[in-house]
């Protein structure tokens, strides 16, 4: 296995829009970290504004996305920030932001990609730890309708597959993708796609009273006959976004991992699960990584 170095942006950089969820105009603020920092969230808008470590022990449970919270601070949808973050291999990072969530953009992580390299990044020259998958690992439902694997295999670096089918009567089509993950290919293939839901999902969250100034235009939603005042951006966007997500949830076990991913239809909660299971199956690993980086 070889082992890089940890990274870090050159100087600060800002990325502005609306919520997602409360509508709020919010500007985040990406800033330099020292190595061995990792990521971290602060609500600029909090009294106390506390740094709150992107590590899935300070994740909250949340249905469709990924969320912080320590000492009743909480900061929503960080997946595309921290996919963004992850597939550019950027390890510490101050993230400040003036609103409970970062703005949604186009619902992928194109623009707080372009706002990363126009930072640029800076090797820190000191050695980015690694977890090397040796022992499999799953979870998943126990009839088998969503499932997440965690894979060793013999060629180094991440891999992830996801198979999407949401059956013959959904709209959504069924794909099947596969990426090796590199910066180069997050770029390419990954960073661009967008998120999607159905339309009675999005119906359910403006009764809610979320999303109330997202539109069809800004991300991907799917009414019975198709995409709704959108097109696809690659015919494969949505499985291409499921491993986005992941990409960014697994970042959350806070150091570089080696294996393969597999996914069938899994989300946000299962993603969060397996960084648990891999933590306690490597634990062993884990505790070495961590002393190296103390």
């Amino acid at each position: 296995m070889t082992y890089r170095s940890q990274q870090t942006i050159k100087r600060p950089v800002e990325v502005s829009g609306v919520g997602f969820i409360t509508g709020a105009d919010v500007r985040l603020k990406f800033l330099p970290a020292e190595a061995d920092q990792g990521i971290t969230f602060v609500r600029t808008d909090s009294l106390e504004k506390l740094a709150i470590p992107a590590l899935v022990e300070f994740t909250a449970p949340r249905e469709r996305r990924t969320a912080l919270e320590y000492r009743g601070t909480k900061i929503e949808m960080i997946e595309h920030v921290m996919a963004a973050l992850a597939g550019l291999q950027i390890d510490n990072c101050r993230v400040e932001l003036n609103a409970p969530e970062p703005p949604g953009c186009d619902g992928s992580s194109l623009a707080f990609v372009e706002g990363l390299l126009e930072a640029g990044i800076v090797n820190q020259r000191v050695p980015r730890k690694c977890i090397v998958i040796h022992y499999d690992v799953s979870a998943g439902a126990p009839d088998g309708s969503v499932q997440l694997s965690a894979l060793r295999t013999v060629r180094p670096g991440l891999s992830i597959s996801y198979d999407l089918s949401y059956g013959p009567q959904s709209p959504i089509p069924a794909q099947c993708v596969s990426v090796d993950i590199t910066p180069e290919s997050f770029v390419k293939e990954l960073a661009f796609c967008r998120t999607f839901l159905l339309k009675e999902e999005a119906d359910q969250l403006r009764a809610q009273g979320h999303g109330c100034r997202t539109t069809a235009r800004d991300l991907l939603i799917y009414g019975p006959d198709g995409i709704i005042d959108n097109e696809l951006r690659v015919a494969d966007e949505c499985a291409r976004h499921k491993i986005l997500d992941c990409v960014g949830d697994l970042a959350l076990i806070g150091c570089d991992v080696s294996g393969h991913l597999d996914c069938f239809r899994s989300g946000h909660r299962l993603n969060a699960e397996i960084v648990r299971r891999l933590k306690r199956a490597h634990a062993e690993q884990f505790s070495q990584v961590r002393r190296s980086a103390a």
